[in-house]
């Protein structure tokens, strides 16, 4: 039989989420991969992760579907997960085995020496950013933008146009796997993600306004 494997991609900003920067390249690694070792994959899934978000529902859902048919997660590229030490925590609770497309022999140890390091970089820059502000202040520096204030409503709306677009970017793998699986309707759709444990960006359930909403995005 077979390697089944369940693919997970990531995005590390809303920007990179709406445009499609990165996602592409990571589906054809993975497809290349899976084509190369004559397997064969479930459900992808994606991940549009904000810097300041600390949990993965996409990559919760991706192990869960990885052990109930014993399958390996697979990602594109090592360091574009192996550098995320939720990643690697999550990985070692589950006790899934994973592949990375562009480097297959590399091991939890390898991964866990790579989380090392960027933990420390990111503890580094933290702390060279919060001393810089502090010596701004230090002299004087207002910080912030004033003008930010006077388009206060116009941003956050904008802010919640670009995640619902985020959204709807992250949701598409799964949206098309739907209508090839024969699901066409809003309501059909909305009935299938829910039984499949997808909720939507404020943690709802899906109804088929919400789903053609979603698809009104994607369109």
């Amino acid at each position: 039989m077979p390697e089944v494997f369940v693919p997970y991609f990531r995005v590390s900003t809303d920007q990179q989420g709406r445009s499609g920067l990165g996602l592409e390249a990571q589906q054809r690694a993975v497809a290349e991969y899976v084509r190369g070792v004559g397997g064969a994959t479930l459900e992808p899934f994606v991940e549009v992760e904000s810097g300041k978000r600390k949990d993965r529902p996409e990559l919760t859902r991706a192990l869960a579907l990885a052990r109930r048919k014993k399958a390996t997660l697979l990602v594109a590229k090592l360091d574009r997960l192996a550098r995320n030490t939720h990643f690697i925590t999550s990985l070692q609770q589950s006790g899934v085995s994973f592949r990375a497309a562009d480097m297959p022999q590399a091991n939890e140890f390898m991964v866990q020496i790579l989380a090392a390091v960027a933990e420390y970089e990111a503890r580094l820059i933290s702390e060279r950013t919060k001393a810089g502000l502090a010596s701004a202040r230090a002299r004087g520096v207002r910080l912030g933008k004033p003008e930010n204030l006077a388009r206060g409503n116009h941003a956050a709306a904008r802010l919640h146009a670009d995640r619902a677009q985020a959204v709807a970017v992250r949701m598409r793998p799964v949206i098309e796997a739907l209508r090839q699986e024969g699901v066409t309707s809003a309501a059909g759709m909305a009935r299938q993600l829910n039984q499949r444990g997808y909720l939507t960006d404020r943690g709802c359930v899906w109804h088929p306004m919400t789903v053609g909403r979603m698809m009104h995005r994607l369109a």
